[in-house]
Formats: C-alpha cells, structure tokens, sequence
C-alpha cells in the first residue's frame, strides 16, 4: 500500500481513492459524568506517565519505543507485538481541537484497527470517514444511537469535491469502532476529556508486508490530505452548521 515503507507522512491521492470497505461503530455503554471522568483520567494519566518516562521514550531491546506521538493525541504502547503474536495495543490521550486550532488529517492503515473510543464531561468525538458508517443497533442492548451526518471534506484540491461522513460520539460515552484494512477514517476530540484503546491485530505483519524497518505506527499511516485544516473543519456539529 505504501510507496515508500517508511515514510511518515506519504499522501494517496484523494480524488480517486475509494474505500475498499466500511468502519463499523458499536455503541457500548453511557456513564454518569462523574464515573465517565475518572476512567478517561485513569487511563489519560497512564499516557501522561508514559511521557514523562524516559524508559517509555526510549529504543527497548527490540527497538521500540513506547511513548508516541499521533496527530490525534499522545499515545503510549501498552502492550507490544513479540514472535509468535502480531498484536499491539495502544492507549491515546487526545488532543483537544478547540485548544490546538487544527484538526487531524483523513487517513488509513495498513492494517485493520479495533478503537474504543471513550469520552468524559464536556467533550465529544467527531469520527469522519468517505465512506459510510455502519452501526450496530441490537434492540433492548445497544444503549443509543450516535448522531450522524455529512459535509464536504475540507482543504481538497481545486475541482476535487468529496462527501466526508461524519460521526458524534457523545459525553460520558464508550464507543467501538473496527476499521478495516485500508478503510479512510479520521478522529477529532472536541473537549479536553477523550481517550482511545485501541488493538492493532496485524502490527508485525504490518512492518513485514510493507518492508517497513520498525514498530513506528505513523509509518502505518497513509493520508489523504498534504495539510492539517483549521478547527473550524471539524468543530461544528449538528446544531451549529
């Protein structure tokens, strides 16, 4: 998929790109505003710690090193692939957009990711895609259905126009999202309160495939637009367009 396997910030080109599928989004639960805090916090300082650890920002035996950082947020490796299991885990402490004036780009894996994406008081996450979303709604189980809409996607070449479908989680919400290989999405926190788990089941056959020379997840990563756009693209909800 990639042109060039290490490179951190290679760009496909969104006029002709078409997902080869769709994310799925699994609502989960709703928390008290008062529980929901304490978990993104819990596992927000886990990241911060991360950060602040000069073993977590360091080459570990196999080269990795654990404390990151995404467009979306600080990230800090929990778990890490080893032989004989391709699987990592990641926790993210996002960024907030209404603090940092720009939004995280539109982009797709190498691989297929699992995300849960966890809110806390006074934020939620736009979820945007090319392609539409499917949600899983089992009558008497899923606990709500996320708010959805559309738009153009913003900062495209002159005379490319492309429909970005977007997706609300809530506050005080745990959401799911599996993205399949290769499936365009992109996450932007509106809120200081917002933390991601997420399970990337194919990281060591990710860094083979692609010839890539380490567990660098940005190298994972292909975009579809050169720039990052102002908050003004993706702050609005429905209600405010």
């Amino acid at each position: 998929m990639k042109a060039h396997p290490d490179d951190e910030n290679e760009i496909h080109d969104v006029a002709g790109f078409v997902d080869p599928a769709q994310n799925v989004v699994t609502p989960v639960l709703r928390l008290s505003a008062d529980l929901a805090g304490q978990i993104v916090w819990a596992f927000a300082r886990i990241v911060q710690a991360a950060h602040g650890s000069r073993a977590a920002r360091t080459p570990d035996e196999d080269g990795i090193i654990r404390a990151q950082e995404f467009e979306e947020g600080d990230v800090y490796m929990l778990e890490k692939p080893f032989d004989g299991y391709v699987s990592s885990r990641y926790l993210m402490d996002f960024y907030d957009v209404t603090e940092r004036g720009i939004c995280s780009r539109m982009h797709l894996h190498t691989g297929l990711r699992f995300v849960r994406m966890m809110t806390g008081p006074g934020t939620t996450i736009r979820v945007g895609s090319l392609s539409p979303f499917l949600v899983t709604n089992i009558p008497g189980v899923t606990p709500f259905v996320p708010e959805q809409f559309e738009d153009d996607m913003p900062d495209l070449p002159v005379g490319v126009r492309r429909t970005r479908y977007n997706l609300v989680v809530p506050e005080n919400s745990f959401v799911d999202m599996q993205i399949p290989r290769g499936v365009s999405h992109q996450f932007n926190a509106l809120g200081p309160n917002a933390v991601i788990d997420s399970v990337h089941p194919e990281e060591s056959i990710e860094t083979f495939r692609e010839r890539m020379s380490g567990f660098r997840m940005m190298a994972q990563t292909i975009f579809l637009t050169e720039d990052r756009p102002d908050a003004s693209s993706c702050a609005d909800l429905p209600g405010n367009l």
